[in-house]
């Protein structure tokens, strides 16, 4: 074996436990016999010889030659003359063909496109100043804390006057403090590893430990993330392993055989998307994977992953049709089982280092216990983006206010599994393009019914059960959908309605920030209970969202017809006084202002199975909220 290689590391590589293995494959600033040099390892079996190519050689490989460490195929070599920050690429000889050149796969840094090339590390490490952060997140439970988060496109949430990308460090001091003001709790960042094509979003990759050079270097990014760190804001990112492009640099026939890929076309194809399969049964490919994710949480302080396109990954007929031979598993059924064993393998690694790290399910499937733990049958996921929520909710919203009545069940039959799952409701990027038409844009009526009507769904999201997720420009109202070349309609901040709809998502989440009801029990039956579910006729719910302190709790009224209705009985269980303590109807949001003012006294008579009942006026299109005084209350505070 190399002298910079160790046995016990080379092992667990092929054992497909070595979860840090990009700590030595990979191009690594090293010292051999005295001498400062850069050491090379790669992981091609199928190669007759692999060379590093550079412009210290006219990309030829001549005399940069790597040596076979072992039958499984690692190939390692030492060099003092390549300098550091240069771009270089592994030129491979395959069994058959003529040789090529590939990226490196651990490379952590790459050229930036259209160039392809991976480069050397550079010499500078970054000093981190997020230790009180690092610290306390070790000590939060994540199913009882508020989790609010801004989901953003890095390169188009605002772009320079001549059109380019701001960087990572100059978008550092220009998002940083929106979002802080907005008082999000995590921001979201479509996936940032290195891709080629500007219009994939980053979600087909070819450099798995390279922050895309778009925006800067590897340092600038961990700026960023300490800076949001330093602001009191956690930063998740969108994490892809599912599947992977197949850019000639890239992982596709990297040795000139199916390696990271399935060799079986039908299960390596995602053809819809164009991209390959990962090999999800391979042990080598399995350090891989888990070591990248392990990656961006140790060596970046990334807080959490959102895995992509889980279901893409569990099912072995995800992507074909009904028309197509459907794929079966050894025991007949349409489970991967080699994904799903990868995806716990990969949850229980991570929980052992990262306890309290994030690691979210973009699932679309009906696939039980995804973010139950592994013990319990369960994927491992700590949390599951709820898409029957989105999808039910925003086909609710889009019908009339008059035909809502007879679509009731999509805007309660969440709460029939709202507890099956930790659930994330999610309102991302995917429902705002290719034609979806923006949020705004897909509520009914005329403007006024519009913002109305996208208070009332931002509102209803907020004390539903489940952690909250908004896209940008959600917060203002863009009109047009989102397109992933330009940047924000900024602009719109200018009209009264958009800039009223910012204050109100400003004041939704600040209040759920303050209303420990609405986030310490997400996950828990005795965080919510029923008021009435059943006013289809009027098209208005009523609950309650309990803490376990009860003068915390909440009883929430939504309306999602455009009329007011006045002396509205409402039961509560304890007899008392109660306040309105929000409402998305006020005039400071663009509302009609049809507030209550006063204090309602409960009336000893029984209603909704309650003891006692309220009167209140419930504002049109609109989420209501009121809380019950102390009994020793002597006054009443103004609203």
């Amino acid at each position: 074996m190399s002298n910079l290689v160790a046995d016990q590391d080379v092992y667990l590589f092929h054992q497909g436990t070595n979860y840090r293995s990009y700590q030595f494959l990979g191009c690594h600033l090293s010292e051999s016999k005295g001498e400062q040099g850069l050491h090379f390892a790669v992981w091609a079996p199928n190669a007759t010889e692999v060379e590093v190519a550079g412009d210290f050689n006219n990309w030829t490989g001549k005399n940069y030659s790597l040596t076979r460490l072992n039958q499984a195929g690692l190939w390692t070599g030492f060099f003092t003359e390549i300098e550091l920050n240069s771009p270089y690429k592994y030129r491979i000889t395959p069994a058959e063909g003529p040789a090529f050149l590939k990226a490196d796969p651990y490379a952590f840094q790459a050229e930036i496109r259209p160039l392809t090339a991976s480069v050397t590390p550079a010499s500078d490490k970054y000093m981190w100043d997020d230790a009180n952060w690092e610290g306390n997140k070790n000590n939060l439970d994540p199913y009882k804390e508020p989790i609010l988060i801004y989901e953003i496109h890095f390169g188009s949430w605002k772009t320079k006057n001549d059109g380019s990308y701001y960087s990572y460090r100059e978008l550092a001091s220009e998002l940083i403090p929106y979002v802080k003001e907005l008082g999000y709790t995590h921001i979201e960042l479509m996936p940032l590893s290195e891709h080629p094509f500007d219009l994939s979003w980053g979600y087909q990759i070819t450099g798995y430990y390279a922050p895309t050079s778009r925006y800067g270097k590897p340092n600038d990014f961990k700026y960023f993330i300490d800076q949001c760190h330093q602001n009191g804001i956690g930063v998740i990112m969108d994490w892809v392993p599912g599947h992977f492009c197949k850019d000639e640099q890239g992982l596709r026939l990297f040795d000139g055989e199916a390696l990271y890929e399935y060799k079986d076309s039908d299960k390596a194809e995602k053809r819809s998307w164009g991209t390959l399969t990962f090999d999800f049964g391979r042990p080598e490919v399995q350090s891989f994977l888990i070591s990248n994710a392990v990656y961006w949480l140790e060596e970046f302080h990334i807080d959490g992953l959102r895995v992509d396109a889980v279901a893409s990954m569990t099912s072995l007929n995800f992507d074909r049709g009904a028309d197509e031979v459907q794929l079966t598993n050894g025991f007949g059924g349409d489970e991967n089982l080699e994904a799903m064993a990868f995806i716990k393998k990969l949850n229980e690694v991570i929980f052992e280092s990262f306890p309290t790290a994030l690691m979210m399910a973009e699932d679309s499937s009906d696939l039980p216990g995804v973010s139950k733990p592994t013990y319990l049958g369960g994927l491992g996921f700590n949390f599951k983006w709820d898409m029957g929520w989105m999808n039910d909710m925003l086909t609710y919203m889009e019908y009339d206010p008059v035909y809502r009545k007879w679509h009731h069940n999509l805007l309660t039959f969440s709460f029939m599994y709202k507890h099956t799952e930790n659930f994330v409701l999610p309102l991302s990027h995917d429902e705002v393009v290719h034609g979806k038409k923006s949020l705004l844009n897909k509520m009914p009526g005329d403007r006024w019914q519009q913002f109305a009507n996208l208070r009332l769904l931002y509102g209803y999201m907020m004390v539903h059960p489940g952690k909250k997720l908004l896209f940008m420009g959600g917060e203002f109202g863009q009109y047009i959908e989102w397109r992933d070349q330009h940047e924000l309609d900024w602009l719109l901040l200018e009209y009264p309605l958009h800039s009223a709809l910012f204050d109100y998502v400003k004041a939704l989440n600040h209040f759920y920030l303050d209303s420990p009801s609405l986030y310490t029990l997400d996950h828990d039956p005795a965080g919510f209970q029923w008021t009435d579910a059943d006013n289809m006729e009027q098209s208005v719910i009523a609950f309650k969202r309990k803490s376990k302190n009860s003068s915390e709790d909440l009883l929430i009224l939504c309306n999602f017809t455009p009329t007011v209705y006045y002396d509205y009985k409402v039961g509560v269980c304890a007899p008392g006084r109660y306040r309105e303590v929000f409402n998305s109807d006020a005039a400071s949001y663009g509302g009609s202002d049809q507030c209550n003012i006063t204090t309602h006294f409960s009336i000893p008579d029984e209603w909704h199975g309650q003891s006692q009942h309220i009167k209140v006026k419930v504002p049109p299109l609109a989420v209501c909220v009121f809380k019950q005084l102390p009994h020793n209350r002597l006054k009443e505070d103004k609203l």
